[in-house]
């Protein structure tokens, strides 16, 4: 606290005060009253100013600040030291020179007038305003050390002839400002070196630019160029031509002749078609040529002889030939190549990128390149590898996936490949001594083989193997080959889920000390071997989807962080410290427990906080029960915008809703809406997003259910539909023809990487609304009635679609008869295949039968249902003797054979009773003579008085998705996820759901698989759960969550929550089903009566008259390292 006095001294209007002064940075901070922390605070720039000593005054100083608008104050210190402690750190502060301003994205539409008082300013940033500069003679005053000036970005229309008149600019970027035209006048400027042109509308230069004898870099990159300006050949002290995104359509060879001093040509995302020779023998000055994102059926750049570095990606080609005198990295992915011709041998050739081709045989010249260190070959039609690649002794990375090797060469003599990976073929085995002659190979990806068998490592005890990463994923592999992995003694990362491994001995696991992170998902393991506490360094066990029992004691593991053991058959848990120490564990451990249904919640602590940067979105009973609504958010790199699209585009949606019906234009409302919200955070920062909503119209009862998907981004939707793909989705990228014109015509810079401005690939996002017009939230939507034969369909995240294709995913999990179990299998699919992103994926299983699917212009006759899941089993209310016995029990033939039916089957939510809540439906009688010969469908009964029928649900939903992590280190995290260095999994809560008591009519439990709700949401108040196991149980069955219950076996906690029945408000609501006189329950007459009164209580207890599917939830998240 000082003795401080604002304004000049001699005024008495201004008076010493007691206030709180602090020298912070270069400003001088005083608080306006006595409590500091709440009244306003005064800052005065010191930069420029004075610090003066007041003699008037004992140990006083004058602060005062530059410019016409300066300030000053006085402060009188208590004693001479700290009186001289701040005249010495302020008199620092002040003699220090502005030499460097950002002022972009300020919305200026002036200069500031301090700017003109900054005499030693040199570098000047102004992109991203709405400037207009005219010349003024105080310009050239004022700025006379300034080298560099950014005036991009804000649509000047016209060349700002003020900055022409400023000698000293060395560097000038005026990019994306709308003009038509540059002034003659730019040639006096004889000291610019760097002058930036990009995203405009200039189809020529002036003349008089050959005065700019510095001039060293033009780039006139997306403008309108048909041809290289002539003016370039006499800049001589340029070495690059810039000029892609302009509208050439040919390459003219001669007017590059004519400019020897350019060495690197950039012409990438043109229109160019063909190549312009007119007799010339070779240009020899062109080192490196950039021809990507054009139109060229085929290619000779023979021309170029001395070419090091072609780029010829995303073209039409063909053939392609090249000079390889020189030739150091080759370019050539994504095109239609058949043959490839470099000649000479290039034996300075050390990459080469010739993947997504459609190329038979690997060029034979290729193995002679001695320099060659990567080849990629992936995505070709190669069958087969010439043993001499790998005697290349430079060869250090061989990428062969996706392609259609049967073998691989037999005999292999020493190698020095240190990454190999063939996954995606039909290797039956690998060569056997690979592993004996590969003393590098640190990595091998060998998933999505047919391998049987894994080649040794070691001829004896001792080994030589440095393997760390091994990728076995999706295979054949037995038990015979877990003991061949301890020849790898320093392995790290072993994947080898959905193989056939029914052990893993513990004396093998107990070799493998220095294993990080293990995936054994997909087997028929029963348990995990106890050894696996000697991998001190472990941190992630995946071994979901397994028959394991016993909960592994891997816990106790200082470094573990995510174990997922779901999809099993756990009964006991054992943990060091017992159960109930296991559901209270620390946060520094993230696990998911057995089968999912443990109900409890652990938070991880900050050292194991990784972004996680997707999130989900499941609401099953979404706008009151009526509808369902889905979603995969992604934010590449960040967090924050999946979480809010999480959180918000739900209650959007519902608002949407309200205002139309139409599928469309509830959809793109949606995310317009949605892109306003973002706030701030989308202003640099965006994502991706897709949302499926399934809604049935209440005000249509004969309506089917209808699937409306709409995306942003990466994030895309796929639909099984008789077992074929059928993608809802669309991803708007530079290869989309109609949204590249668009980018031009809004002159966006597209980078070299792809990206508009350098920041996303994606043209069509939520967020970057700096961006805005050339990235816009425009959604493509798509809707589609459901029928019998959809079976499912796939939200996923980016990271998921880059490692597998729609078809690829669809034929992963149309056999998995758990959504949970899929949704983990395609994670657990794109990491073993490469992934190295935030995946998130979403499954939701549909069964969708005849009756809620509309076929009266077929004439009646409905269209099969081929998914896996059963068709309903009926009631029928018939006359029947007096003496007739009543409902058949779970003992009697009939019930065991449909118990039997239903469990073979393998529903995807066997778990309590589906008998439905909703009144019965009236089945028509065969000998009817209402309507006859008339065939109708099950949405337009014929309905007759004395018929009922009870049916179970029709249209059936489930999923299984991923969820983010926390937003940040210090928030709390988020409900029933949890988040880890490597991985994020999520906790779950299960409700079932089970017919009251009180029913008389039961069908066994076996048939109940449509009536379970499970979600993730909370208990519901007022709702009890029961605590009786049924008759039948689940013994025997698999259980919701994917597990199966062992048969005359007790069961513990997680059985109890799988089978404690609850019903939630509003009931669960079913489409009728359509009567099968296989499946029919014949009902005495003594019991119609009282069967009928309880149908009507049903009836008086609905929430809604119309059917609705049922929805079943689960989550899973994972990201790999």
């Amino acid at each position: 606290m000082y003795n401080v006095r604002k304004g000049k001294i001699h005024l008495p209007v201004n008076r010493w005060t007691r206030r709180q002064a602090i020298l912070c940075g270069t400003c001088l901070i005083v608080s306006s009253v006595k409590e500091s922390q709440t009244g306003k605070m005064h800052v005065l720039p010191l930069i420029g100013g004075k610090v003066e000593e007041v003699k008037k005054h004992q140990h006083c100083l004058a602060f005062s600040s530059s410019g016409p608008q300066s300030q000053t104050y006085y402060i009188c210190f208590d004693n001479f030291t700290e009186y001289l402690r701040w005249l010495r750190q302020a008199s620092k502060v002040a003699s220090q020179r502005i030499s460097s301003v950002d002022l972009s994205c300020c919305s200026l539409e002036h200069l500031p007038a301090n700017l003109f008082y900054s005499q030693d300013l040199t570098h000047l940033n102004l992109k991203q305003n709405f400037l207009r500069l005219n010349p003024s003679p105080s310009t050239s005053r004022a700025f006379t050390k300034l080298k560099s000036l950014n005036l991009s970005n804000n649509n000047l229309g016209d060349f700002p002839l003020a900055v022409c008149s400023i000698p000293t600019l060395t560097e000038l970027n005026v990019s994306c400002n709308a003009l038509r035209s540059v002034p003659a006048v730019v040639g006096e400027m004889h000291n610019l070196q760097t002058f930036l042109l990009d995203g405009n509308f200039l189809q020529s230069l002036p003349d008089e630019l050959e005065h700019m004898h510095q001039l060293s870099y033009v780039s006139l990159s997306f403008n309108e160029f048909t041809d290289i300006p002539g003016v370039l050949e006499k800049l001589t002290a340029m070495d690059k031509l810039c000029m892609s995104g302009n509208c050439m359509d040919s390459l003219n060879l001669q007017v590059l002749k004519r400019m020897p001093h350019i060495k690197h040509v950039d012409l990438r995302l043109n229109s160019i078609r063909r190549l312009e020779v007119n007799e010339i023998d070779f240009l020899h000055h062109v080192t490196q040529l950039d021809l990507r994102d054009n139109k060229l059926g085929e290619l000779d750049a023979t021309v170029f002889n001395n070419v090091e570095v072609l780029h010829c990606e995303r073209n039409q080609l063909v053939t392609l030939k090249i000079s390889g005198y020189f030739l150091k990295a080759l370019y050539a992915s994504s095109n239609e190549l058949v043959h490839l011709d470099v000649y000479p041998v290039p034996n300075c050739l050390a990459y080469m990128d010739i993947s997504r081709n459609h190329l038979e045989n690997l060029p034979e010249w290729v193995c002679d390149s001695r320099k060659l260190e990567v080849l990629d070959v992936g995505h070709n039609q190669i069958r087969e590898l010439p043993a001499r690649l790998f005697y290349n002794s430079s060869l250090r990375k061989l990428l062969a996936g996706h392609n259609m090797l049967g073998r691989l060469p037999d005999r292999l003599e020493r190698t020095q490949v240190e990454v190999l990976d063939v996954q995606h073929n039909q290797l039956l085995e690998l060569p056997s001594n690979l592993l004996l002659k590969a003393d590098s190979l640190r990595f091998l990806n060998a998933s999505a083989n047919k391998l049987e068998m894994l080649p040794s490592a070691t001829l004896s005890e001792e080994t030589h193997s440095i393997l760390q990463e091994l990728y076995l994923t999706n295979n054949n592999l037995t038990d015979k080959c877990v003991p061949l992995l301890t020849g790898h003694p320093h392995l790290k990362i072993l994947h080898m889920a959905y193989n056939r491994l029914q052990s893993f001995p513990a004396s093998k696991m107990a070799k493998l000390e220095e294993l990080e992170e293990i995936d054994i998902s997909g087997n028929k393991l029963k348990a995990i071997p106890t050894t696996i506490m000697n991998c001190r360094r472990m941190h992630t066990v995946i071994a979901h989807s397994n028959c394991i029992e016993v909960f592994p004691e891997v816990m106790q593991l200082s470094e573990i962080k995510c174990v997922d053991l779901s999809c099993n058959e756990l009964i006991t848990l054992q943990s060091g410290e017992g159960e109930e120490q296991l559901l209270s564990l620390g946060c520094d451990k993230t696990t998911i427990h057995g089968s999912v249904n443990l109900l409890t919640s652990m938070t991880p602590s900050c050292q194991w906080i990784r972004k996680l940067c997707v999130a989900a979105l499941s609401a099953n009973n979404f706008c009151d029960n009526r509808e369902a609504l889905y979603g995969v958010f992604d934010g590449d790199r960040n967090v924050e915008v999946p979480y809010l699209l999480q959180c918000t585009m739900s209650d959007i949606l519902a608002e949407e809703l309200q205002k139309t019906k139409n599928e469309e234009e509830y959809m793109i409302n949606t995310f317009i809406v949605m892109q306003r919200k973002l706030g701030t955070a989308g202003q640099k920062l965006g994502g991706s997003a897709v949302l499926c909503h399934i809604k049935h119209d209440p005000m249509d009862p004969a309506g089917c259910f209808t699937l409306t998907s709409a995306n942003v981004g990466k994030c895309q939707t796929v639909l099984c539909r008789n077992g074929k793909p059928l993608p809802l989705s669309r991803c708007y990228v530079m290869s989309c023809e109609e949204e590249l014109k668009r980018i031009k015509q809004h002159k966006a810079i597209i980078t070299e990487d792809g990206k508009v401005n350098g920041v996303t690939d994606s043209t069509r996002i939520l967020g970057y609304t700096f961006l805005h017009p050339s990235v816009v939230p425009r959604p493509h939507v798509q809707s589609i009635t459901l029928t019998p034969q959809d079976e499912f369909f796939i939200l996923g995240s980016k990271g998921l679609w880059d490692s597998l294709s729609m078809d690829e995913a669809v034929e992963a999990v149309r056999n998995v008869p758990d959504a949970l179990a899929a949704a983990k299998k395609l994670c657990t699919l794109a990491q073993s295949y490469g992934c190295n992103d935030s995946i998130s994926a979403v499954v939701v299983q549909l069964n969708v039968t005849e009756d809620s699917f509309c076929c009266c212009e077929l004439n009646g006759v409905p269209p099969p249902s081929p998914g896996i899941f059963p068709q309903s089993v009926n009631v029928v209310i018939k006359d029947r003797p007096t003496d007739a016995l009543g409902m058949p029990s779970s003992s009697s033939g009939m019930a065991s054979e449909i118990s039997s039916e239903i469990s073979t089957s393998e529903m995807s939510s066997e778990v309590g009773s589906t008998a439905s809540d909703e009144p019965p439906q009236v089945a028509m009688n065969e000998n009817s003579p209402a309507y006859p010969g008339e065939q109708r469908c099950m949405l337009h009964p014929v309905c007759l008085s004395n018929s009922f029928q009870r049916q179970l649900s029709s249209a059936t939903f489930s999923s299984a998705f991923s969820d983010n992590g926390l937003d940040s280190d210090d928030e709390e995290p988020i409900e029933g996820v949890f988040t880890n260095g490597s991985r994020v999994e999520v906790e779950v809560d299960i409700h079932c759901s089970r017919a009251k008591e009180k029913q008389l009519l039961q069908v066994p439990v076996e048939a109940s698989d449509e009536g379970i709700v499970i979600s993730a949401n909370e208990d519901e108040p007022g709702l009890p759960r029961k605590a009786e196991h049924s008759a039948t149980g689940t013994i025997g069955r698999r259980r919701g969550n994917g597990s199966v219950a062992p048969q005359e076996r007790s069961h513990n906690l997680i059985e109890v929550a799988t089978d404690a029945p609850l019903r939630k408000t509003g009931g669960y609501f079913a489409a009728p089903a359509q009567p099968d006189p296989d499946d029919q329950f014949i009902i005495p007459p003594e019991l119609e009566e009282e069967v009928k009164e309880i149908m009507k209580q049903h009836q008086e207890h609905r929430v809604f008259p119309y059917p609705f599917p049922l929805y079943t939830s689960f989550s899973l998240s994972c990201h790999y390292k």
